[in-house]
């Protein structure tokens, strides 16, 4: 059959049917470009939400982390001397019960007021940092975007998946989750399953050893049960190399710092003393957001303390 022994009822038909639909979507798409792109014009006047505005600063940051840093890596006194990134630890995140005791609840940050400081951190406009950020800034001055604060969490703790996560999520922010390996697994911990989906949706994992011993106290064989060890159950867990260490109980000594740095880590953190002067790097300050803080008292807190 060729086209000249088609009905004409039938072509006209086929046309309406079958070539028109297309026409139309092809018009139909190049009006939408072109309202796009009259909405992005230089003479129009934009408004750019909030959120929006954050998504292109932290993704700007993120791009910088990527480039690769050459040059000299800053000095002690240099690292010393920038200003310093406000960096929270938290440890549980759940509401008291009558079991926890005066020490104790120092660590443990209550549902609701955990959701409200995310809140007051997001409406004040602060943007979470990434370790690898924190290092090219301290390490090389790499640019930061506004407000830089870092979210750190200790001991993998199960309501950091449960409570934590879904509050960073909201408000687009990421967090760094230093990962005791003994607890992976066990009744109201962290799964390894959990770990790798948290380090997949962009979240760091650092290592804290194997179960929390005090770093002051290693002899020769502590070192490999405490952070050999767990670091490569972190890289087997995550497929990604581990850089970040948290002391537990936030204590050090000059001793660890060289045992640090042979095993591959690029800095470490601690609680709220004074950084080392020669190592700055491996002795970033922290402090505990309290159990006992409201909202408006972290937030003093934070402008204080850093």
């Amino acid at each position: 059959m060729t086209w000249k022994t088609i009905p004409s009822t039938f072509t006209l038909n086929y046309m309406i049917k079958k070539i028109f639909p297309l026409f139309l979507s092809g018009a139909l798409f190049l009006g939408a470009c072109q309202s796009n792109s009259k909405s992005l014009d230089a003479s129009d006047s934009v408004s750019i939400d909030q959120s929006e505005e954050k998504a292109v600063q932290e993704t700007t940051a993120a791009e910088e982390v990527t480039q690769q840093k050459s040059g000299k890596i800053a000095s002690a006194a240099e690292i010393l001397a920038r200003p310093q990134v406000p960096i929270l630890c938290y440890h549980q995140i759940r509401n008291w019960i009558a079991s926890d005791g005066k020490v104790g609840k120092d660590y443990i940050v209550p549902t609701a007021e955990f959701r409200s400081q995310m809140k007051m951190l997001s409406d004040s406009g602060y943007h979470t940092i990434l370790p690898d950020q924190l290092y090219n800034y301290l390490a090389y001055g790499a640019k930061l975007p506004s407000k830089p604060i870092m979210l750190t969490f200790d001991d993998t703790k199960l309501d950091q998946w449960t409570v934590a996560i879904p509050e960073l999520k909201k408000y687009g922010f990421k967090g760094v989750f230093f990962i005791m390996t003994v607890s992976l697994g066990r009744p109201n911990y962290l799964s390894k399953a959990q770990v790798k989906e948290m380090s997949d949706a962009g979240h760091v994992i650092g290592s804290h050893t194997y179960d929390h011993q005090n770093v002051k106290k290693y002899q020769a064989a502590d070192w490999v049960t405490q952070i050999e060890k767990p670091t490569k159950t972190l890289e087997e867990v995550t497929g990604k190399e581990i850089k970040y260490f948290a002391y537990p109980f936030g204590l050090w000594n000059k001793e660890a710092i060289p045992e640090l740095k042979k095993r591959g880590f690029t800095s470490a953190f601690i609680l709220a003393e004074k950084r080392d002067e020669n190592n700055p790097l491996f002795t970033i300050r922290r402090i505990i957001a309290s159990g006992y803080w409201n909202t408006k008292t972290l937030h003093n807190s934070i402008v204080k303390s850093f």
